[in-house]
């Protein structure tokens, strides 16, 4: 694949991941507004919501396809480190963390898909909590889960320096004046999807620890665990808007990432 191509996919990648996380934040904040009590959803269900809409399966087959572009371009970044992070022990997590991003986009691209095809079926359980239960019936697996629960604290850290050290400033090619400009909202994007990923990694260390994968949760349970704390709903407000500049970030990223 050129280097053309390879922005190409890279781009429509990064527009299908703001998409969805654009719906996430949109429709929790919208939840909240009308008097829902704060009921949000996960990457699924935000999908889920535009098959109600006519014009909902046409943008679902564009978001399974950007998904999928989006899981690729991850595994060129792991793999052939388009981004210079090394083969240092921080470089290789990150490429490490990178992988795993893949996989769970082409999963949720494949659900998109088949989404798309009404094909998708709804087995009412998580499935972070599914992922789980099958990691904790594989040997050794309450030590693989601690080390998948390490991975997101490990992403959740990293996107909260990068969102408030401005690190992501460095990969984007953008007027210096705008940049400036729309800095804040990418950081403030990328500290609360840091925050929210902490709040999972939680969830997965303590179903290793209890050995219970029923205690492990995704972004649904991480925010209705904010929203259930002392002053909640501010914490539950602050991260669904927080989602949602994460989501228009992607689209900044979409337009003007460098790539290669």
């Amino acid at each position: 694949m050129n280097k053309r191509s390879l922005a190409l996919v890279a781009r429509l990648g990064y527009a299908a991941r703001g998409t969805v996380y654009v719906l996430i934040g949109g429709l929790a904040l919208l939840a909240m507004i009308s008097g829902a009590g704060g009921k949000t959803t996960g990457s699924k269900g935000a999908l889920s919501a535009l098959s109600d809409a006519s014009w909902g399966t046409a943008v679902i087959v564009l978001i399974a396809v950007g998904l999928v572009a989006f899981s690729g371009w991850r595994a060129v970044q792991a793999v052939l480190d388009t981004d210079d992070h090394g083969t240092s022990f921080k470089g290789l997590v990150i490429r490490v963390s990178l992988a795993v991003s893949g996989i769970t986009h082409l999963l949720l691209g494949v659900y998109a898909a088949s989404l798309a095809m009404n094909m998708s079926s709804d087995s009412g359980g998580s499935g972070s909590q599914d992922a789980a239960a099958l990691i904790l019936q594989q040997p050794f697996g309450r030590y693989v889960l601690g080390c998948v629960a390490l991975i997101f604290m490990g992403a959740a850290l990293a996107h909260m320096w990068k969102g408030a050290s401005g690190g992501f400033r460095e990969r984007l090619s953008m007027p210096k004046s705008l940049l400036d400009r729309l800095s804040p909202l990418c950081g403030f994007g990328l500290i609360a999807r840091g925050l929210i990923f902490l709040v999972i990694a939680g969830f997965f260390f303590y179903a290793a620890f209890t050995i219970d994968p029923d205690q492990a949760g995704g972004l649904e349970n991480a925010m209705h665990w904010l929203r259930d704390q002392p002053y909640g709903i501010a914490f539950y407000a602050a991260a669904a808007a927080g989602l949602l500049a994460f989501g228009l970030y992607g689209y900044i990223e979409a337009r003007w990432r460098k790539v290669g």
